[in-house]
This record gives C-alpha cells, structure tokens and sequence, in this order.
C-alpha cells in the first residue's frame, strides 16, 4: 500500500507539471524570426488603437512598444517613432496605420528595422507627401465629416468616427474611439518623406474592404507598388480594434519570417 501511494503522489505531481507547462506555453515567442514589434498609430487615433494586438503580442511572448505620436507633424512622428525604436534590443517589426505609413516608410530606413508591416495605410515613394499619394484616387466617403480648428488641426466630427472610421465597432466603443482621438496637424498633409523604407525591406499589407478613411483599391495600388505580402479583411478603417485576432495573427506570421540582426 505504501508503495502504491508513493506510486500515486509521484504521477499526481507529475500531471501536475506537465499541466503547468501547458498553460505557460502560449506566452513563449515563436523560436525563429523578430521578437520586437512597435506599433506606430496613425492621424485621429492614438496608441490605445492598437491595445487589442497589444495584449495578443504580449500573450505570446513578444516585446511591444506602442509609439505615442503627437501628431502635429510627419516629422514630430518620425522622431517619436525612432525614440520607441531606440528602445528596443534588436530587429524590429515596425506596424503602421494609417497616415502612420508615412512614417514607418521613413522612420523604416532605421537599421534595428527588419521589415514593414501597413495596416490601412498611406504608403509614400522616394519625396511623396500625403496629396501626392491619394491625388489619383477618389475620396473614400470619411472627408465631409473632418472639421479644422483654428490652430490648424484636423479632427473627425462623432458621426465621422462612428459611420465612416469605426462603423464596425459597437456603439460604445464608437464613443471611446471619438473621446480619444487625436487632432492631427493640416501641415503633415505637406510634408514630404527622403527615401521609401519599402524598396530595401521586406514589407506586409493590411487591406480593409469597408474602409471609408483610405480607398481600398488605394490600398490594393499600394500593396502590389511594394510588393507585400497582403491580408484582405472585412473591416471599417480602423482593423486593429474590430479585427484584432488576425491582424495580430498576421504580425505574427510576418514576424516569423523576418531574419533577425
């Protein structure tokens, strides 16, 4: 009997490891590609935008920095982008929404960057502004809703965040995404970005096919220019928050890939 007990507790314990090790699993990265990824959040928005791929990332194991751009420049938002990379020991995975893709194709010539991912975004070539990018294209249906204050930034009025940036979100989240937003700065519409990251890094494309912010066969045109790897998704603008669970899916398969430094 004593031997049998002994026996007992011995595979008991045993179990019960094995099950521990079980559940701390899914917070290890993956053993092969970038483990840094920085998430960069575009005109309108700030870096809770990404708070839902955050905590995905983080669950398996990735390092993540969300930038804070002030948004009163393109190159405001290259320079904190650049200090969030700073941050970071080794390659990275820089991700950019939006007009954020202007400032992943620049702050993306960094060395720490190992590639591009552009989720919904504003992709410039070599001394493109954003006018330059969208000139070619119509209106995705969200301008009429964007009001100008007397300093010079441009915000979305609340029936522009919930019909035309976020419509596939509830109703509350709406709120949230319009008592958040942030103004963006009329002049970085003007400014103009030196050499394209794109054309030396491997680069990843987001497409929204609801999307009333940035025209979708923009975003198609786009992709097929850099020649990204692309995910097409069912979402309003803003994917991050509607859609978190692939496009955290798809950080992680492009990250996977990206050599490390």
């Amino acid at each position: 009997m004593f031997l049998l007990n002994r026996f007992l507790l011995i595979a008991g314990t045993a179990l019960i490891l094995v099950f521990a090790c079980s559940r701390q699993a899914p917070s290890q990265p993956a053993s092969k590609g970038v483990k840094n990824i920085v998430p960069v959040h575009g005109a309108y928005a700030d870096g809770s935008s990404w708070s839902k791929v955050i905590e995905i990332l983080q669950g398996k194991g990735y390092n993540v920095v969300s930038v804070q751009n002030p948004l009163t420049s393109l190159q405001d938002d290259v320079v904190a982008t650049k200090r969030a990379i700073a941050l970071m020991d080794g390659s990275i995975l820089l991700c950019g929404h939006s007009s954020a893709g202007m400032v992943i194709t620049e702050a993306g010539n960094d060395p720490k960057v190992a590639g591009l991912l552009y989720a919904s975004a504003l992709i410039p070539n070599d001394g493109q502004t954003v006018l330059d990018v969208v000139k070619d294209y119509p209106s995705a249906g969200g301008d009429a809703e964007t009001r100008e204050d007397a300093s010079g930034f441009l915000l979305l009025s609340e029936k522009g965040i919930s019909e035309n940036f976020v419509q596939d979100l509830p109703p509350a989240e709406r709120k949230i995404v319009y008592a958040t937003q942030g103004p963006w700065g009329k002049k970085f519409l003007t400014e103009k970005i030196t050499t394209a990251a794109w054309k030396t890094k491997p680069s990843w494309c987001i497409i929204a096919t609801e999307d009333r912010s940035v025209h979708p066969e923009l975003e198609r045109a786009e992709a097929k220019m850099i020649k990204a790897t692309t995910l097409e998704l069912r979402s309003a603008h803003v994917s991050m928050l509607s859609h978190p669970k692939e496009v955290a899916a798809f950080i992680i398969e492009a990250a996977t890939r990206l050599p490390t430094r």
